[in-house]
């Protein structure tokens, strides 16, 4: 009786066990499925960023450019005949070049067609020519064709960011002008070098971020080479040789604590204690440097500390068997076994104080800064903070500059992360 009733309850057993298994296999198919569209989601999204940045970001690294065929008349140069270096210094440059733009547009007679003509050639051009004249003083007295960075209007209407006429930012007749020259081969484009070596500057086509760039590596210098030696021996300390106690309990928590704390807390920390306090320049890297390694700290020591506690005591016990001391153990056999894991947390953290913007703002390094700095005291500004400038700027021409500066610090973040994983992969050790 009983195995006729068993045999009649495994045939609903087996049903229902499949049903459920149907449905389990149903539930973990959309669980994958919700997996792969917000992977997707987070992926297309990414994509539309960058692509985003890109379509903005490259043109800034072309500038127009006119050519343009200029006298260089020595009686221009002085009115007594006798061309010293301060004669070539002092000469009206702009000049010369206003008279080779209206050889090349004769159309331009009236006083105020030939204003609206000279705004077609950027203020650089005239600090370029002196530069080159004041380079070879030779050039006094020739002719000689050259390629004259044109202004941001004229740079976005070739770039077809802007047009002429009703609604424009250039007039009607500057747009013939420009069709004009543009048939004859006077305005072209090239890689802008500018972008790459100069500092900032208020006319866009003039703008340059090696200034920041510059202030950038400077702070990651003084960043670094406070972070890493002080997170790398407090964490050698308290996994190492610190007793387990209270103080210990208090230190690793505040630790903890600090690493969540807000940026801009530091960049406080920093004007109330360096500037105001100690009197340390304003706008400097090394401030800046002080400031940045105080917030990467917390992550060096925790990164610094796991890599050490995931070295087996296998290795300790060998080393103290062989009769070497504490120091010796954690010297030349734990800290080389975990420097990849101390060395990737470290230059993840550089990468994140790299990208900050909000401590370097409480100290003044979101000032205008025009010169390249060239030591740790210069005042100076950092790729992040130029970046906010030239957003809050009302020139169309900032729009691809900072959507360029933008794809030069993540392509820094980039390598920095994977700077990160070569050298893990590099260095690491399997037990």
């Amino acid at each position: 009786m009983n195995n006729i009733e068993i045999d009649r309850l495994t045939p609903l057993a087996e049903s229902i066990a499949k049903a459920r298994r149907k449905k389990r296999y149903a539930a973990e198919r959309r669980f994958r499925l919700y997996g792969i569209i917000s992977i997707s989601v987070a992926v297309a999204a990414l994509c539309i960023l960058l692509l985003s940045m890109l379509i903005k970001g490259l043109p800034a690294f072309y500038q127009t450019q006119l050519t343009l065929t200029v006298e260089l008349n020595k009686e221009d140069f002085s009115d007594n005949g006798k061309i010293d270096a301060t004669a070539i210094e002092e000469a009206n440059y702009a000049v010369f070049l206003r008279r080779a733009l209206r050889t090349a547009v004769p159309s331009a007679q009236s006083r105020l067609d030939k204003r609206s003509l000279y705004r077609l050639l950027s203020n650089g051009a005239a600090f370029n020519l002196q530069q080159r004249v004041m380079a070879d003083p030779s050039l006094v007295g020739k002719t000689l064709t050259l390629d004259a960075i044109a202004s941001d209007d004229l740079d976005q209407y070739i770039k077809g960011h802007i047009g002429s006429g009703t609604g424009g930012r250039l007039s009607k007749k500057q747009g013939i002008w420009i069709e004009k020259l543009q048939k004859e081969g006077v305005i072209k484009s090239s890689l802008s070098t500018d972008f790459f070596v100069a500092g900032d500057s208020r006319e866009p086509e003039l703008a340059g971020i090696w200034g920041a760039l510059a202030g950038s590596l400077l702070t990651m210098f003084i960043t670094l080479l406070l972070s890493f030696p002080l997170g790398v021996a407090a964490a050698m300390y308290l996994e190492e040789f610190a007793k387990k106690n209270r103080w210990t309990d208090l230190i690793e928590v505040n630790i903890n604590n600090l690493a969540a704390v807000p940026s801009i807390v530091f960049g406080l920390l920093g004007l109330a204690v360096f500037l105001s306090f100690f009197g340390l320049p304003r706008s400097a890297p090394l401030v800046g440097g002080i400031v940045l390694a105080l917030m990467t700290l917390p992550t060096v020591i925790i990164a610094s500390r796991a890599a050490l506690g995931s070295v087996p005591p296998s290795i300790r016990e060998a080393a103290f068997g062989m009769g070497a001391s504490p120091m010796q153990v954690v010297l030349h056999h734990v800290f080389p076994l975990a420097f990849p894991g101390i060395l990737t947390g470290t230059i993840i953290g550089a990468a994140r104080a790299l990208g900050e913007t909000a401590p370097l703002l409480m100290i003044g390094m979101v000032a205008f800064i025009v010169d390249i700095p060239s030591s740790i005291t210069d005042p100076a500004t950092v790729l992040p903070v130029q970046i906010f400038l030239w957003a809050d700027s009302p020139e169309k021409a900032f729009v691809e500059r900072t959507a360029a500066a933008t794809l030069i610090l993540l392509a820094f973040l980039i390598s920095m992360n994977l700077a990160a994983v070569i050298l893990r992969k590099r260095f690491e050790r399997r037990w």
